[in-house]
This record gives C-alpha cells, structure tokens and sequence, in this order.
C-alpha cells in the first residue's frame, strides 16, 4: 500500500512540474529523479509508466523520458443519432428487447469516493486479496516453458483437473472447461442453453449481473422466490409448467443476496423437478471459498450429486483472490459441453495461459490454504461486527438471516421506508449501500439493502459505516 501511494504521489508532482518543460522536452534522468525525491527506482519507473499512459510523456528506451507533444484539435464529432434507430430498430422476431441496463453490476465495481466506506463492495479488501502470492505465482508461471504459448482451448489440463476435483461426483476433467472469470461463464451458458426470446428461470431476488445478461442475451427472466432455506420446490415445478422454460439458474450456497443455502431436502427435489421439466440448472458456485470460520461442513455442489447431465455448474476463483484474478470454469456432461466449447470459443478463444499457468502455481502453493484459513477467519469477524452493529444502532433493519459464509448481510427496511431516498442519504452521510431494487426482476416486496463486509478495511471501518447508516435512517424518517 506504501508504494502505491508513493507512485501516486511522485506522478502528481512529476505532472505538475511537466508545465515548465516545452513539449518534446527531456525530464530528469531516472537516476537524477530517485536522488532528488529519495524514492525507490521502481517507483520512479511506475510513475513515468502512469504518466506515459495519460499520454502526458512519452519514454524512449536508452534515451529517456520527454514531455510529450499536444494532441492535434478534434474534428466534428460526426452525427452518431442514426444508432438510436439502428439499435432499436425491431427487425426480428425476438418478443424480448435486448437492451442491457448494467447499473446493477456497476454498483458493486464502482470505486466509492474517497471517505466513504464502501458497503457496496463485491470483492475482497486488497489488504484481504493474496496480493503477494498471486505476484509470486505470476512471477513463477511467466518462467514456466511454454507459458506463452497457446494454451488448449478447454484450457490446461491440469487446472481442469484441480477445477474437477473441487466440485467432485462423476465430474472429471473431460468435463471442465477453462473460463474468463464467472459473468463470463454464465454468459457463454445462458447463450448455449437459450434462444432469444425464451423465458429463464431465476432465483428472487438474484444477482443483477444476472439479469442483465438474461436481458442482453433477449432472454426473459421470470422469479421464482427463495427463503433461508433456498429456492422454493413447488414454485419452481409451478414457473416450470407455466413458462415451458428449460434453464434455472440458481446460487445454492450462500445465495447473492439472501445468503441462503439451498436445504438438504430441496436438494434433490430442485434436480428431480428439472429433470421431469427437461430443463438445466445453471449452479453459479461463486463464493464455496468464502466459507466462515464457524460454518462448518459444507454441502457438495449440485452437479456432484447429477448422474443425468442437469446441472451446467460454474465455479470461479475470483471472489477469493482479486477482481483482476479472472480464472474460471464451466463443467457440464453431455452433449451441451460442446455447445458450451463452440461457444467459448467463438467468444473469447481461450484464457491467456500465462493467467492460467498463474493460477494452477496459486492453487497449488502452501500460501493458497493460509490464504483460505485468514480470510475466512475474517469474514466471520466482519460479519459478527457488522451484525451486532446493526442490532444495536439500527433495530429497525431486519436481518432474516446471518449466513455462514460469503460477503453480505441482506437487510429488509421497515415498512414505508424509502429506498432510493435511503441510498441517497446514505451517501450523503459517507457510506455507500447497494439498494434492493436492482436484484428483483418484477416488482420488489419490500424495501432492502445489501451490505457488503469484506470490501472495507476492517471491523472498525464497519463500526464507523454502521453509525453512519444510522444517522442517515434519522435523516430519511424524520
């Protein structure tokens, strides 16, 4: 975190003094520069680096770095209104407009101003990411022979494996395809599994990185509820018979946002209705690394408990490392996994191997279960801070489940409480919630928030954002 900040600010004072340069005019020597601001050679680099790509200096290998030359003028814009007709234009069949609404994903990527904690979150705090070892692993997979080769399109066959072996059952690594991160993965699904203009199942409330690429994909999302227990059985078989649809999708562990774990006895009930529907289930497995300390056992994915080639699951390494981190994988039986290959292909042809080669060196290194131990040691702090927090300074927020694992905390607004005006005020008093309204695709039952625990910097910071959340619920009610 030092460097960073030490990079930061020597760009900052090197831009500043760039206005005393003409243009095409050489800076200091590297060497000059460390002398002069008694600061590493790395963090000289980094900050001629961060400027070279603000277009401010340009570096010539040998030569040095120069203040580069203004841009030249921009001409007309041209007219772009034509777009609005062509992107609107219904010239299919499709019932389902394909317009993409992405402001339910943005919110939990959005960095918060400065000062405001960030309760939007949906990753981990640096100070919780593996940064160190995920550079060690870089470091190692870039020597590796051939890591920069091309890799195989289903991706490594290693990794494959280790992906296998995770989720367990009859799955094995002929199974598994390589992904680009989970919103990657569950868009190659949904485009394999359903036409435009097709209804699909969806957990309500559900992740609203979801429903957006339903809704990109001309696809319509239809809900059925959960409760603590998860997703209800015979709403379920009912959405099935009255939509004819063919793909669920579904988060049966810690589920984005309730929390909840899909209960032993639904489990083979939600397969048994699929099955009898010939429909997929869609597992999005996304946080089985972000279990608690105190949570115990955890159930198997689904797909380890399908013989028949039901569940596509999709399983990602992201949520325990870094945004950045994006290593995923599909696993699907029958002939849908080539459908899923063609796809993946055509969309992105493979994940780079280097980031491959990365992740097989991560997962396999001694820090990768320390990893694991420390943050889920932390997770269950966070979340009993923020918990007890909220029962005493905000009483008035339900929390009809606690889970045991993942990164939130659902919370249901007292009846008549205005969301939106909530949210608002929220970020007035410097603390950022994510609003209920985004993770419905019909009408909400209730006002709600999502907050997030492990996007802050630690229990203190989830004290502070509490007591602030609380002077904003007196601002709203009064």
């Amino acid at each position: 975190m030092q460097e960073r900040s030490s990079v930061g600010d020597l760009a900052e004072r090197l831009r500043q003094e760039l206005n005393r340069y003409s243009p095409g005019g050489k800076l200091p020597s590297s060497r000059a520069l460390v002398e002069r601001f008694r600061v590493s050679p790395v963090t000289v680099s980094r900050a001629l680096a961060q400027l070279a790509a603000e277009g401010l200096v340009v570096t010539r290998p040998g030569a040095g770095a120069f203040k580069a030359r203004p841009r030249p003028a921009l001409t007309s814009t041209g007219d772009t209104s034509w777009q609005e007709v062509a992107l609107s234009a219904d010239t299919s069949p499709e019932s389902v407009p394909r317009t993409v609404d992405a402001s339910g994903v943005l919110v939990s990527l959005a960095a918060p101003a400065p000062g405001v904690v960030e309760f939007n979150g949906g990753y981990l705090h640096p100070s919780l990411q593996p940064e160190r070892a995920m550079g060690a692993a870089l470091s190692r997979a870039g020597r590796r022979p051939g890591a920069w080769s091309r890799p195989p399109m289903e991706g490594l066959p290693e990794l494959r494996e280790w992906f296998a072996r995770g989720i367990g059952g009859a799955i094995g690594a002929a199974e598994v395809l390589v992904a680009a991160g989970g919103q990657t993965a569950l868009t190659t699904t949904l485009r394999a599994l359903a036409p435009p203009g097709a209804p699909v199942l969806v957990e309500s409330p559900t992740y609203p990185g979801m429903l957006a690429i339903a809704r990109a994909a001309g696809l319509r999302p239809v809900p059925v509820p959960v409760d603590p227990d998860g997703v209800k059985p015979e709403l379920l078989a009912d959405a099935f018979k009255a939509t004819g649809a063919r793909v669920f999708v579904c988060q049966p562990l810690f589920q984005n946002p309730t929390g909840a774990v899909l209960a032993p006895e639904r489990r083979g009930e939600v397969l048994r209705i699929a099955r009898e529907a010939g429909a997929f289930v869609v597992e999005d497995d996304f946080v089985r690394r972000l279990v608690h300390e105190d949570a115990g056992p955890l159930p198997r994915p689904l797909a380890a408990e399908d013989p028949d080639g039901v569940v596509v699951h999709v399983g990602s390494l992201t949520k325990a490392t870094s945004p950045s981190f994006r290593v995923s994988a599909l696993a699907a039986r029958g002939p849908v996994l080539e459908r899923l290959r063609a796809i993946q292909v055509v969309d992105t042809f493979f994940v780079p191997r280097p980031l491959q080669e990365a992740a097989l060196e991560l997962v396999g290194s001694p820090a990768w279960p320390r990893h694991l131990r420390t943050v889920s040691a932390e997770l269950k702090a966070r979340r009993d801070t923020m918990s007890a927090a909220l029962r005493l300074r905000l009483p008035e927020l339900a929390l009809p489940h606690v889970p045991f694992g993942g990164y939130h905390l659902w919370a249901r607004l007292p009846d008549g409480t205005d969301e939106s005006a909530f949210v608002a005020a929220a970020l007035r008093a410097g603390v950022a919630v994510t609003p209920g309204r985004p993770y419905y695709s019909a009408e909400p039952p209730a006002a709600q928030i999502r907050l997030s625990f492990a996007a802050v910097a630690g229990t203190e910071e989830i004290t502070e954002g509490v007591r602030r959340l609380a002077a904003a619920y007196d601002e709203v009610r009064t």
